[in-house]
């Protein structure tokens, strides 16, 4: 009897290791194409596609930021992938900064991708989930060209598998921002002189923010290093 009670443990225990990890489900909130500079709409399907690829994740897409203003559209979700930039729209109402802030401080993960990082310019507290963000008149970069970008810390789960590569995308420079954050990969830029952080990490609250500065177009987003970076970062950032 004994035995045959340890099979049917082991046997449990068999079927519970095989059942497969529930998919991640993230929402991208995109909108606002500032034609021809950042065609948002064809980054966010981009974007869309590499997740949905990886096989790790179920994917929403909402148009403009305003969603984040009804919870039914948070509700389940794991984390928020943000390709937008207000440049037109207006801005996020109390109730959808709110409802961010609260999402993130809880537990749950913030994507910040491209020139995301300059929307909501007259919120504060914006600057501190985005770790760094783009200033108008401040931050800049020289014309798209193909530069090297540098892995830092090798050791973190969303560099795993990626070495240094040759990235063809703007370089932001000169992000502003004094909040900590962990630099994961890192660029030489002509334009400020200096060496720019390319994608790193910070916490908010209980909640993991993680910020890439790739993604000008498609194009920049097919660079195999830069997806396996949207997938690795997006699965920490969700908390797998």
């Amino acid at each position: 009897c004994l035995v045959a009670a340890a099979l049917v443990v082991c046997a449990a225990a068999g079927s519970q290791a095989v059942q497969p990890a529930a998919k991640a489900k993230i929402l991208i909130v995109t909108g606002d194409d500032v034609s021809p500079a950042h065609d948002w709409l064809s980054c966010a399907s981009a974007s869309r596609d590499v997740l949905l690829k990886s096989g790790r994740f179920d994917v929403d897409v909402v148009g403009g930021a305003e969603a984040l203003a009804d919870e039914a559209n948070l509700k389940g979700v794991d984390a928020i992938y943000l390709m937008l930039y207000n440049a037109r729209t207006p801005t996020l109402s109390d109730k959808g900064k709110a409802n961010l802030v609260a999402f993130v401080k809880g537990g749950k993960g913030l994507v910040v991708t491209h020139l995301s990082s300059a929307s909501f310019k007259e919120w504060p507290e914006f600057k501190a989930l985005c770790g760094r963000v783009w200033v108008m008149g401040t931050s800049g970069h020289g014309p798209r060209s193909v530069f090297r970008a540098v892995v830092v810390d090798k050791a973190s789960p969303i560099t795993a598998g990626v070495a240094d590569f040759d990235q063809d995308d703007e370089l932001y420079a000169k992000l502003q921002g004094d909040a900590p954050i962990h630099v994961l990969l890192q660029a030489e830029s002509d334009w400020s002189k200096q060496v720019e952080p390319l994608a790193f990490t910070l916490a908010y609250g209980q909640g993991r923010v993680f910020h890439h500065t790739f993604g000008h177009d498609a194009k920049a987003i097919a660079t195999p290093e830069v997806q396996k970076l949207i997938v690795q970062g997006t699965a920490w950032a969700a908390g797998r």
